[in-house]
């Protein structure tokens, strides 16, 4: 149950906030900026108005999973924190002396309070709002661009992936003693995920044991990142690797098992949009959603910048149509012809290949057609046939017994005729300088805000964690913005 009206804190040491934590910190500054109160609006149907016990406030519980996405800590960890850091305290507007909640209490509200929640695309619109609001945004620009996250998993089996993450337990605890070794179990010997959990179970207790090793930070967060795995598992959530992720191709030699994040963002390098899928998918196809969602958030927009991927005759046609400017170099095979979309693979620019919806990539291309005028001359994609004879989805694209499998698009290197007269141009030329800035706006997110890998498993997982990345890099923008703005 939750009230309808936000606690009223009576406690006789919250005058140590204003000695404690300073104007210019980070959690007073959004907190400051931010009224949160539209979360509880949106979550109120989540929860019980007048009936069972007392929820932990659904806004505090939304807090904790920012800091957990500032600070890159796990659940116990940030919970643990919460304790004793006063600007933690400050931010998840709790008393001074006031006791944290049980780290698990993260999980349940995960699952059950932010389920269709449409989190990502409200708290984008939250922060590019208030933006709005300060006159913070002066651009008709958006910059696109798609950056991958890999899978916590990462194409490992359930087993290997237990075995990993003990090993980096006992690594941690070899650094501080390697007398340990004689304490830990025997290791699993079987294939088995049941055996291989019993024997996580058991470094766990043993590592507890010795209190003077468990509590030491080193050791201490790779332990409680077993330990959550450990409990995914207990509850039957991960017994297969991520069945949502997908293999995806930054270049035809290097390849990933996650997802990917579509994003837009204006000049003043605030995400305007953001489009989470799988990673094997292509990213011009998200252009057009992308635009609309950046414009349901009240932006303007007069130009669209990307890489070539994003220069389909589809997207072309959209943005003259639209009268907007598309800053896209053409790629000549970027588009599917006429097949139906049951039939398209998708197009890696980097690597100048075609990935199958299994997510294995071309092995090699050739131009294929006659010499005649008016005829279309063929680029065709060779894949790997013995993958095809064991792929899930061979099944109407694989025909059995076969020794080869192609894929064929048409050559229309000069379809495009006005966009490649546009691209020649200085205007396009000086426009198209702007694309880095989103480059360093997905590296921000990766090296700061642990959006390099997964968090959580499935899609939906994935989406909550970038809804909440995403909101914090442009809660952390704005305040840059105020401040050069004074």
């Amino acid at each position: 149950m939750i009230s309808n009206q936000e606690t009223l804190q009576l406690s006789p040491y919250m005058a140590i906030y204003d000695l404690v934590v300073p104007a210019d910190n980070t959690l007073r500054q959004i907190n400051e900026l931010v009224d949160f109160t539209f979360i509880l609006e949106e979550l109120k149907s989540k929860y019980c108005l007048v009936n069972g016990r007392n929820a932990v406030p659904p806004i505090r519980m939304f807090k904790y999973l920012l800091l957990k996405s500032i600070f890159d800590l796990s659940d116990v960890d940030i919970v643990d924190r919460s304790r004793y850091d006063m600007s933690f305290k400050y931010f998840l507007d709790m008393a001074p002396e006031e006791g944290v909640i049980d780290p698990s209490s993260l999980t349940k509200f995960r699952r059950l309070r932010l389920q269709d929640a449409g989190l990502l695309d409200m708290l984008i619109y939250k922060t590019i709002e208030i933006a709005l609001e300060k006159n913070l945004i002066q651009s008709k620009h958006i910059i696109v661009d798609a950056t991958h996250t890999k899978s916590r998993y990462n194409q490992k089996s359930p087993k290997e992936f237990l075995t990993e993450k003990s090993k980096n337990v006992r690594k941690a605890v070899y650094q501080i003693d390697e007398s340990m070794k004689d304490k830990f179990p025997e290791k699993a010997s079987s294939d088995e995920v049941q055996d291989e959990l019993d024997y996580c179970r058991e470094v766990i207790s043993v590592i507890e044991k010795e209190e003077h090793i468990a509590r030491i930070p080193a050791v201490q967060e790779k332990l409680n990142v077993l330990k959550e795995v450990v409990e995914d598992y207990e509850e039957g959530l991960t017994f297969s690797a991520d069945p949502d992720a997908r293999v995806g191709h930054k270049t035809a030699d290097t390849s990933f098992f996650g997802y990917k994040t579509h994003i837009a963002m204006n000049d003043e390098r605030l995400i305007t949009a953001a489009i989470v899928t799988t990673g094997e998918r292509s990213d011009g196809k998200y252009l057009q959603e992308l635009i609309v969602k950046s414009q349901n958030t009240g932006m303007e927009i007069d130009t669209v910048i990307g890489d070539a991927a994003y220069s389909g005759k589809n997207n072309i046609q959209y943005a003259k149509e639209n009268e907007l400017q598309l800053v896209s170099k053409l790629h000549p095979f970027i588009t599917h012809g006429t097949r139906t979309k049951e039939e398209e693979f998708e197009f890696n620019k980097d690597a100048g290949m075609y990935v199958c919806k299994a997510g294995h990539m071309a092995i090699r291309k050739a131009r294929t057609g006659t010499k005649k005028l008016r005829t279309n001359k063929m680029q065709t994609y060779y894949f790997d046939v013995e993958k095809c004879k064991v792929c899930p989805f061979r099944e109407g694209c694989y025909k059995e017994g076969a020794k080869s499998k192609t894929y064929s698009v048409s050559i229309k290197s000069t379809e495009h005729k006005e966009q490649e007269e546009f691209q020649n141009s200085e205007e396009f030329k000086e426009k198209a300088k702007s694309r880095y800035k989103i480059e360093a706006k997905n590296s921000e997110l990766k090296n700061r805000h642990g959006y390099d890998v997964a968090t959580y498993r499935g899609l939906f997982g994935m989406q909550m964690q970038g809804a909440l990345s995403i909101f914090a890099v442009n809660l952390k923008r704005i305040i840059t913005l105020m401040k050069e703005a004074q």
